[in-house]
């Protein structure tokens, strides 16, 4: 069987330069993957509503997490922001509802769409927020995460004693 290709490869190029907001890319990225694996592999249309929902799921959850990040710093391009996220959330729903209620297959048209669509947000409306994040003299905390990691790797904790 031949390996079916990822519809996106993750790169570096796609960084926002905010760690937690990267690796959120990097999931939406990969459920984007498997979805475009569902359907050319024919795994049928239950697996691939499962992984559709999957994906409007973790979406909202990381949109959560731009916009709270946008309004602690401020950021002035929230409002349209925010609607763009708003948008494509209406977008979802009203393919999850056709997918549900008129067993609607998932086409590689709309599978194109959420691919652009990602792409080119993160390259030009959350690479803006990546810089005003940087600007806001934030940047030292982007990593954060990665620096308790190995802290707490390296030390022993009391309760893994109990």
């Amino acid at each position: 069987m031949i390996a079916v290709p990822d519809l996106i490869q993750w790169s570096d190029a796609f960084s926002v330069g905010i760690q937690e907001v990267d690796e959120q890319h990097k999931v939406l990225v990969g459920l984007l993957n498997q979805l475009h694996r569902a359907i050319r592999e024919h795994h049928g249309r239950a697996t691939s509503k499962e992984i559709l929902d999957r994906l409007a799921e973790y979406t909202r959850t990381h949109f959560l997490l731009e916009e709270s990040l946008m309004r602690l710093t401020h950021y002035p391009g929230f409002a349209i922001h925010k609607q763009q996220h708003e948008d494509l959330m209406h977008q979802v729903e009203a393919l999850q509802r056709k997918v549900a209620t008129e067993n609607v297959a998932i086409s590689f048209e709309l599978l194109h769409f959420l691919r652009n669509w990602l792409v080119q947000h993160i390259s030009d409306s959350d690479r803006r927020f990546g810089r005003h994040f940087e600007v806001a003299g934030l940047a030292s905390y982007a990593n954060w995460s990665r620096e308790v990691e190995k802290t707490m790797k390296k030390k022993k904790w009391w309760w893994k004693f109990w």
